[in-house]
């Protein structure tokens, strides 16, 4: 049978791809080269009061990337002379206090008395996924817009308490950008406060209205950590009962001891909506560096805040340098099987692996 006059029959194909064009080689895929960064660039941008370059030191700073860490650290180093200007400002609260509407209307209050006001608002990570929202530049929306002021949202990154673990450094790079205010925001989950109250000069606690229940269940401790007690939200029909909440709170602090020797902690009331103690709180933070500084203890608290953070650098490297080691990780895993089946005790075990 003849195959040309066949279903079967196949003609000679052409010699080409399959859309008739001419067969490109596949392109190989390339890393891009990182880009370098330079730090002499970048120390200048700062000390020259760049928000794009303030906020390129703080990313440097906060990055995981091992080359990117002594890079940050030399930039530190170089701007160190530059810092320790500033005022310290810790401002913490429960959930719905209205910390970030106080801290924008307390910062535009400061901008139009002609300081430079820098906001480090540290936001609550997901244990779950590692995420956080950061939303701060949302809600401090005026604030954001004010050439006068910087608000770097931070993830806590799981650190405890809720600070992100370099939040010291970044205050030290906003002195060094020249804001003479520094606001620390913290997520006010209850272990936060300590940690600030470490690493601020004047730490200020936001209350709401209804102390009667709120002091029974406010810890005495956090009490004693603040230098100033702020009733918020004290506007409309929440007036009366605010200023009924300033005199419970000072009766109460009246029994307890000061957060800074030579200081007695004060309350008040404020507004953020209606602006009213708003002026008043700032008044009491400057009396309280006055008084603070002509006593020394000013001095002495700095000194000792960076001692306390030397110490914990100490142990954050020799937690970091203990598990990069590969066979030490290893021997965790293999501890901890061991502890899990009732091997070896918890003691027992840290012992195995640190001998």
């Amino acid at each position: 049978m003849d195959q040309e006059k066949t279903a079967r029959h196949m003609m000679k194909g052409v010699a080409s791809s399959h859309d008739g064009m001419s067969p490109v080689p596949r392109k190989k895929f390339r890393k891009p080269n990182e880009e370098k960064i330079d730090i002499t660039e970048i120390v200048e941008g700062v000390q020259s009061g760049s928000r794009l370059f303030l906020g390129k030191a703080i990313t440097l700073l906060e990055s995981s990337n091992p080359s990117h860490k002594k890079e940050g650290q030399d930039l530190l180093n170089r701007l160190l002379p530059e810092t320790g200007k500033s005022i310290r400002i810790g401002i913490t609260g429960v959930p719905g206090a209205g910390k970030s509407t106080f801290i924008e209307t307390f910062g535009e209050l400061l901008t139009s008395l002609g300081h430079q006001v820098a906001v480090l608002a540290i936001d609550p990570s997901s244990s779950l996924t590692g995420g956080s929202i950061l939303g701060d530049k949302t809600r401090m929306e005026l604030l954001a817009r004010n050439p006068n002021a910087f608000i770097r949202p931070s993830p806590t990154a799981g650190t405890l308490g809720g600070v992100h673990k370099k939040t010291r450094e970044t205050m030290l790079l906003c002195e060094a950008a020249g804001y003479d205010i520094i606001l620390v925001e913290t997520v006010g989950v209850g272990q936060s406060e300590t940690l600030v109250r470490g690493m601020v000069d004047i730490f200020l606690l936001l209350v709401l209205t209804g102390a009667g229940d709120e002091l029974q269940g406010m810890k005495k401790g956090i009490l004693e950590l603040a230098d100033a007690l702020v009733v918020h939200k004290a506007d409309g029909a929440n007036t009366k009962l605010a200023k009924k909440t300033v005199a419970e709170y000072k009766g109460m602090l009246h029994f307890l001891q000061p957060a800074t020797a030579g200081w007695k902690t004060e309350a008040l009331a404020a507004s953020s909506i209606e602006k009213t103690g708003i002026r008043e709180a700032w008044e009491l933070v400057r009396q309280f560096e006055k008084t603070v500084k002509e006593s020394g203890t000013w001095e002495k608290r700095r000194q000792s805040q960076t001692k306390d953070w030397f110490r914990s650098m100490i142990a954050d490297e020799l937690h970091s340098r203990f598990f990069e080691d590969p066979a030490k990780r290893d021997g965790v895993k293999t501890l901890e099987q061991q502890v899990l089946e009732g091997k070896l005790t918890v003691s027992q075990a840290i012992s195995v692996l640190f001998e």
